[in-house]
């Protein structure tokens, strides 16, 4: 069995698929892009160790911040992991929706076109708006130039309708959004006092700047900080903009792209979601995974 549990940022996925893996004895694959990353743990809102209590976690915290990491290395690692666990029940997990639908869908990826030169008279701004257009949701930095030329090359292929590899069911965790929006600054709050700054200044003071440091949020807004172009109050408040924006983004791609089942969260009764989305699972499996 597949279950994939979804939504927007800071809306309880985690807690929901640690508790569906403990019910169903599942493994749990990371499908969040940010989470992939080493030392990127509070702003990222990894699952700690207490939290995994003790269920296995794959494709989470794995990768040097340096590394290159593509939605199509994405696709290569969790297929291996879904061939060598054909036994098990599996839990996918996390906000980052194409990663889900190149890991259960026919999303097919050729060889880079032999244009390297297309683009050459092209200025960073120009190439990042037509990245924008292939790609909405796009994490690439404006100024990585060789990256972005790089995308542009690349074909990428889906097939429509989209034809699912695997049987699966996703679920999808949500709230009014003028709660989602109190919960994203409230947890942005409890991620500075649990040390977000400190973590984020440890990496600028190694000198890090690679991709996810530049387009991660909390830690592009931090640096932008830290190398003082705007004041803390400011980079706070950038954060749960930030975030809310993305949150919106989340919607959009999940209801367009994805067959999600949404349940809205009891958040003075956890456990009674809990229910109801286990409740569905066996009633619904069969008849509505795809």
């Amino acid at each position: 069995m597949i279950l994939c549990v979804v939504g927007p940022t800071g809306v309880g996925k985690t807690k929901m698929s640690i508790e569906l893996a403990k019910k169903y004895n599942a493994i749990i694959i990371n499908c969040d892009a940010t989470q992939v990353y080493k030392e990127l743990n509070i702003g990222s809102a990894k699952a700690t160790e207490e939290e995994k209590e003790g269920i296995p976690h794959y494709l989470l915290d794995f990768k040097e911040l340096n590394e290159d990491y593509t939605i199509y290395d994405y696709q290569k690692d969790v297929r291996n992991i879904l061939d060598n666990n054909k036994d098990k029940n599996i839990i996918f997990v996390g906000g980052t929706g194409l990663y889900l639908k190149a890991a259960l869908y026919d999303y097919r990826f050729t060889e880079e076109e032999n244009n390297v030169n297309k683009y050459d008279n092209l200025s960073n701004e120009e190439l990042y708006q037509l990245v924008k257009k292939k790609n909405p949701n796009t994490e690439i930095h404006q100024n990585n130039r060789q990256r972005l030329i790089r995308f542009l090359n690349k074909k990428e292929i889906v097939l429509v309708p989209p034809k699912s590899l695997y049987k699966h069911l996703i679920i999808g965790l949500t709230t009014s959004r003028d709660n989602l929006y109190q919960i994203i600054n409230n947890r942005v709050d409890t991620m500075f006092k649990n040390g977000l700054l400190e973590e984020v200044e440890n990496l600028y003071k190694k000198d890090k700047t690679s991709k996810p440091l530049q387009n991660a949020i909390c830690y592009k807004e931090l640096y932008r900080y830290f190398n003082k172009e705007i004041s803390l109050d400011e980079a706070i408040e950038l954060i749960k903009k930030n975030t809310r924006h993305y949150a919106k983004r989340q919607y959009t791609f999940f209801n367009n792209q994805l067959d999600v089942n949404w349940f809205n969260v009891n958040y003075s009764d956890f456990n009674k979601t809990i229910r109801e989305v286990e409740q569905f699972i066996e009633e619904n499996y069969n008849d509505k995974s795809r």
